[in-house]
């Protein structure tokens, strides 16, 4: 016998219904490829696309603020060692543009198979009330956020560290990922920048310098290291003096450290060898030399100079003429010891240094650096094949200053080519001589 249902009594919608009728995002996720197997209607029209288009997507792909597989896998196994995990970011919208989400992803196992659910909450009109509502100290503490890369504010006593939101999302992290204490820092500053980092902290603390900045290399959560501008001062003091709190400002300045590195780089460089040039070659040779004296070592320097070069500029050509030169300085650099350095003195002119060599001893080298000339395949270059001289100098015997040593060098590489060419004399020879 049929019932009949009474007037209380309705038929409950589906659950394809309920879900497209959430004002949040819906998301099942697959662990290890972040895929989207299916989403609610929210999902895809806050985001400008039809549902098919999302499901050709994956977190990797429409999240903005997770980049790469490596930083991919390391967040999915923190959701599935935690019952609910968040992550602040942004969602690529189609036409571009991108919209503020605070995502909440649980796990769970259907059939012999884990999935991930993510429920994500547009936050655009959140945030821009919640700048309305700041007060004017909050407002100028929100306004330092959202300028800065990161915030932090350190409780020197006790050591615990309130990292902000955004420096944690500069470095790949979740909102209640990076445990506040002060070696969750420590430990990801570069190692062969902490003791300089430490200092400078010191020297603040103890009165030395005005204010903490420091730049320095911070490992982000797929252990790329990023370069950053680090700046804080004591906003409290004990009644000894000593700093209670710190508040500071990080800024990530990668690209513009990798622009100053290329820069630099071009400065100290030949332009046609890419082998230091005449000025960062000195620079180097000024340190090796000090190095040289406060440990009682000798060091030897040669200048190296290619015979009749002008003849081969007047019968190649100018063009064939800066190949020669590439070609040979790579033939030096190649002949060489690793611990040596050689630079482009100007035209047709090197300098090696060696480290920790009697003067005695580069005659050795020298030679070497002639046979590889010699055995050279200058005919594949269109060149045909040239010799090189070779002046020796070194410390202590030869002088006290670079400069000195040089000028010996060049004296005994002039009498090289005086007597035949092809050939190496020791600054020593000349004053036998």
């Amino acid at each position: 016998m049929a019932t009949q249902k009474t007037e209380h009594q309705t038929e409950h919608p589906d659950f394809e219904t309920l879900f497209d009728n959430l004002a949040d995002g819906v998301y099942l996720l697959e662990p290890k490829t972040s895929n989207i197997l299916w989403c609610n209607r929210a999902a895809y029209e806050d985001l400008g696309f039809e549902k098919h288009e999302v499901l050709n997507h994956s977190v990797l792909s429409l999240q903005k603020d997770v980049v790469g597989q490596p930083q991919w896998d390391e967040i999915a196994q923190v959701i599935q060692a935690h019952k609910t995990y968040t992550f602040v970011g942004r969602h690529l919208h189609k036409n571009g543009g991108e919209i503020a989400v605070e995502i909440n992803t649980t796990h769970f196992e259907h059939q012999g198979q884990t999935y991930f659910l993510s429920i994500a909450r547009n936050v655009n009109k959140r945030l821009a009330l919640e700048k309305d509502l700041q007060t004017k100290e909050n407002s100028i503490w929100f306004a330092l956020n959202e300028a800065s890369d990161g915030l932090w504010e350190w409780e020197v006593d006790t050591g615990y560290v309130f990292f902000s939101p955004q420096l944690k999302k500069m470095l790949g992290y979740g909102p209640n990922e990076m445990e506040p204490v002060i070696e969750t820092w420590t430990r990801n500053v570069h190692p062969d920048d902490l003791q300089m980092v430490m200092q400078v902290m010191q020297d603040y603390h103890q009165g030395l310098r005005g204010v903490y900045e420091v730049e320095y290399r911070l490992r982000n959560r797929n252990g790329h290291y990023l370069w950053v501008h680090d700046r804080g001062k004591v906003c409290q003091r004990g009644d000894d003096g000593k700093p209670l709190r710190m508040v500071g400002m990080v800024q990530n300045i990668t690209e513009r450290k990798q622009l100053q590195f290329q820069l630099e780089a071009l400065a100290a460089n030949d332009f046609l060898t890419q082998l230091p040039n005449r000025r960062e070659g000195e620079n180097q040779a000024q340190r090796h030399l000090a190095l040289s004296k406060r440990n009682k070592m000798p060091l030897s320097l040669a200048v190296v100079d290619f015979d009749d070069f002008k003849s081969i500029n007047d019968m190649h050509g100018h063009q064939k003429g800066d190949e020669a030169i590439v070609f040979g300085g790579q033939l030096l650099q190649q002949a060489i010891r690793s611990s040596d350095y050689i630079y482009r003195w100007g035209g047709e002119e090197f300098v090696i240094i060696f480290p920790n060599t009697k003067l005695e001893d580069t005659e050795v080298i020298a030679e070497k650096l002639r046979q590889a000339f010699e055995s050279a395949d200058w005919p594949s270059i269109g060149i045909l094949p040239f010799t090189l001289s070779i002046g020796l100098a070194g410390y202590p015997g030869n002088g006290d200053t670079f400069e000195d040593i040089i000028a010996q060098a060049d004296k005994a590489v002039y009498a090289a080519k005086e007597n035949g060419r092809n050939q190496t004399i020791l600054a020593n020879e000349l004053s036998q001589a």
